[in-house]
């Protein structure tokens, strides 16, 4: 101990009081010993192995109390951030945890030791609640009214001190106005919880007007204590004891009345606007400003954890949509800040993971949404466990939890009196069409606004779950061909062929039909029957047969393009690229390397939209930063645990000037190899399978063919980086990949059938559009413009929300290739060039 402060606390000690003559010799002991262990760290303090904390053990109750009032005289003549404070305070803490005698008046002398008098004021009760254990005290404090009750005295000190808190978003006063009211249960006052609401957010205003509207009712007190529960939650997810409480608070107010309060709530929780605010602070000579996303204060975030922690008790089809978006908006990540409020978001998972498999539908679209790789492994886990639990894989649990929305064959029809809605699935869109006597209407009837508000939000719910719920669907069947899975006929017709939802995904696509013999057809579900490329009708599949997601890596190139030429001929479009599929096959290059691929090698990428795909796509990425340590990996990741492989897509920051944004990260990284490794190190590529091979390739020629920097326009004329415009030009206009070479033979097929036809043609890498003022070369890879005869740039920014098809009328084989609709849309544009009114391009057209 320093020698000043031991004599100022010697000092201490000899005061005439008897309580420190008493325990001076104890507390000196006890500080020697702790001087003497010389720790590093307050922290590391363990009293049960001092040899003072033994001696203290055998003393009598009141003995131990007593000890408690001389440590906290103690305490109150210490400076704060001073060792022996912290060395006290552990002891302290420590004795209220323990069994003691202490009286009515001994408490009530304690607590205004503590610095909280009867008229204390907000801010004095919290820095007493930063310097000494309080609710610890009121613990025992509990204890004591329980086992002999307390004094008039000490129950008068404690109703005024639960007052404390009206506008403090300190949630400690929540939990101190909670004990106390369990303080006063025990003694048998029969009061009204007192709870109130940090008002730093809307969502606080709303409990304090909900707890002001409950006055005078009779459920007034059931509600109370089960929003004080609420309020007092910590941790990351409920104790056994929580979960006792919230079941008894929950049917003293009726489980109906909790979940329709429970969706008023937390759907107003999804529409709750994130605040942006800008924030200057001065230091000295310098200014600096920040932005600070705000949301719900941290206090109105545990309540919401404990309505979610509570609201598997509730019989609510509804709450599980709404935990799920809630969870989503949680997990939306806000620039230099990352997930808006991620402890939030683990809540709406563990809500989810209690409610079967209502609840594993949501965490299975979640899983797919959801970009953080930690939030991805923590909902795999819930999946897994649901699953080890009914004793299937986690992909048959998800099959069974795919709702059909109230759909059959992706039409259901709602009828309100005399008009009827039909809700229907259409082109990967979830549409509602009303009429009133077989006349179509635009709109929902207003009359039907009034009367029928309750059904009209119902329906809307439907609508927004069966487009998630397909969305989610499509996704996941996309991504199924690296598990390589195949389904037993009798499982693939309930859960896919006849599903109201599913099947609307399944007919469109093509399967393969697996025999026991070994032998194998490939089918697409048409005219009511399975059929082959050429329209053949394939026999009715038995049980023993089992079914797997056609690829085309799996057949040869005759019969893809077989395939290709029937879904053009009845004009069906798929929900995602499959016969279109790009195929990736070993070349000699890759042969020669042996154990990596520099296919997709020398690219330059913009990095947070990098990481944004392979995130999207299931990969894991931490963005590289300019800093110590910024990066564990210089690659990009994918587990195949079917095929016991990880595939590694090695990345590396380009170190330029100015190349990083406010946060230090990197603005851009280069590409390098493509690997696939197990547990003895790098794999042959030859020895990996063809199919999963194919797809890794796929995705990382995703990455780059999305992600370059040779897609945007603007990159070269706003500057970008000077040593990397050749790589621009070089992408911007150069050799086509595999995605594109794909583009190109859809808008072979495609182009001749569309007026458009009629002035372009495809030559080479370009679509050539002729204009009425010039000839126009679209790049059929970046989507970017030469104008002949020079071949002149021209930068023409693209609407990314315009929708192509719908516009044009054109039919599409595929869903999902932005830059197709992107050359698209600048051809329609480009052939009528005489007609153009943006300004910025009419200049780049005229000048030679």
């Amino acid at each position: 101990m320093v020698t000043k402060e031991k004599k100022s606390f010697t000092k201490l000690l000899s005061s005439p009081r008897p309580e420190a003559v008493e325990m001076q010799s104890f507390l000196l002991q006890y500080l020697t010993e702790v001087q003497e262990l010389n720790l590093s760290y307050y922290w590391d303090l363990r009293l049960p192995e001092l040899f003072a904390y033994q001696l203290l053990k055998q003393q009598d109750a009141a003995y131990k109390g007593r000890l408690v009032l001389a440590t906290v005289e103690a305490l109150r003549s210490l400076s704060n951030n001073n060792e022996t404070l912290y060395q006290l305070n552990a002891l302290l803490k420590q004795l209220l945890r323990l069994t003691l005698s202490i009286s009515s008046e001994g408490f009530l002398q304690l607590l205004k030791l503590y610095g909280i008098s009867e008229q204390a004021k907000e801010q004095e009760v919290e820095t007493a609640l930063n310097k000494f254990p309080v609710l610890l005290t009121l613990s025992q404090v509990e204890k004591l009214a329980a086992k002999e009750g307390i004094s008039e005295a000490l129950l008068a000190y404690l109703k005024q001190l639960r007052l404390h808190g009206v506008s403090s978003s300190d949630n400690r006063l929540g939990n101190l106005r909670a004990k106390i009211q369990d303080i006063l249960r025990a003694s048998g006052v029969a009061e009204l919880p007192v709870v109130i609401f940090p008002a730093d957010d809307l969502f606080g205003v709303t409990l304090n007007e909900f707890v002001q509207g409950l006055h005078g009712s009779d459920a007034a007190g059931s509600w109370l204590r089960l929003l004080q529960l609420c309020q007092n939650v910590s941790g990351a997810q409920p104790t056994g004891k929580f979960q006792k409480a919230a079941a008894a608070a929950v049917a003293a107010v009726g489980a109906e009345n909790v979940a329709a309060q429970y969706e008023v709530w937390l759907n107003g929780l999804t529409k709750l606007p994130v605040q942006e605010l800008n924030r200057t602070q001065h230091y000295g000579s310098y200014t600096y400003t920040h932005t600070e996303w705000h949301f719900l204060s941290t206090p109105n975030q545990e309540v919401v954890k404990g309505l979610l922690w509570t609201s598997g008790l509730l019989p609510s089809a509804a709450l599980p949509h709404s935990i799920a978006e809630l969870a989503a908006k949680c997990y939306r990540k806000i620039p230099g800040k990352g997930p808006l409020a991620p402890g939030l978001g683990n809540a709406c998972l563990w809500a989810l993971a209690q409610r079967g498999l209502a609840g594993v539908m949501h965490l299975s679209r979640l899983h797919s949404i959801v970009k953080q790789s930690n939030t991805k492994n923590l909902i795999g886990h819930y999946l897994e466990t649901a699953s080890l639990a009914l004793g299937m894989t986690p992909a048959e649990l998800e099959d069974m939890a795919v709702p059909d929305c109230g759909l059959a064959n992706g039409r259901a029809l709602h009828e309100f009196g005399d008009y009827r809605a039909v809700l229907q699935l259409r082109a990967g869109k979830v549409e509602v069409q009303w009429s009133k006597a077989d006349k179509s209407m635009k709109a929902v009837p207003a009359a039907l606004k009034r009367t029928h508000a309750e059904e009209l939000r119902a329906l809307k719910l439907a609508q927004a779950q069966a487009q998630h719920t397909y969305t989610a669907q499509r996704d996941r069947l996309d991504r199924s061909y690296i598990i390589d899975r195949r389904i037993t006929w009798p499982r693939f017709q309930r859960y896919y062929l006849q599903h109201g939802l599913m099947s609307e995904l399944t007919r469109p696509l093509i399967w393969r039909f697996h025999r026991p013999d070994g032998t194998h057809h490939d089918a697409l579900w048409l005219d009511n029957a399975w059929r082959t490329a050429q329209k053949e009708t394939l026999p009715e599949p038995n049980e023993a047969d089992t079914v797997q997601l056609w690829h085309p890596v799996l057949s040869t190139t005759d019969e893809v393009l077989a395939w290709r030429n029937l879904l053009d001929s009845i004009q069906l479009r798929q929900p995602f690229k499959q016969a279109y599929r790009e195929v990736y096959l070993l070349t000699p290059p890759e042969e020669r390397t042996r154990t990596y691929s520099n296919r997709m090698a020398a690219h330059v990428l913009r990095q947070h939209q990098f990481s944004a795909l392979a995130r999207g796509r299931g990969w894991n990425y931490r963005l590289m930063g300019n800093y110590d340590k910024g990066y564990e990996s210089d690659s990009t990741t994918l587990e195949l645990p079917a095929h016991s492989l990880e595939a590694q897509f090695w990345v590396s920051e380009v170190n330029a000037d100015g190349a990083w944004n406010e946060a230090g990260i990197w603005n851009y990284v280069s590409t390098d190899q493509v690997r696939f490794v197990n547990d003895h190190g790098p794999v042959p590529l030859p020895e990996v399978p063809p199919l999963v091979f194919s797809e890794v390739m796929r995705d990382v020629d995703l990455f780059v063919g999305v992600a370059s920097v040779g897609n945007d326009p603007l990159w070269r004329d706003n500057g970008g980086l000077v040593q990397y415009r050749d790589y621009w030009q070089n992408y911007s206009f150069g050799e086509l990949g595999e995605v594109a070479k794909t583009r190109k033979a859809v808008l072979e097929r495609l182009v001749p059938r569309m007026q458009l036809g009629k002035v372009s043609q495809i030559n080479g890498n370009f679509l050539e559009v002729k204009g009425k003022l010039r000839t126009y070369k679209i790049h059929l890879g970046s989507g970017n413009i030469l104008m002949t005869p020079n071949d002149q740039y021209l930068c023409i920014v693209p609407d990314r929300s315009a929708k192509i098809v719908t516009a044009t009328g054109v039919f599409l084989p595929f869903e999902g290739d932005a830059i197709l609709s992107i050359i698209l849309s600048k051809a329609m544009l480009l052939m009528a060039d005489d007609q153009i009114a943006d300004e910025t391009i009419v200049r780049q057209i005229r000048r030679r």
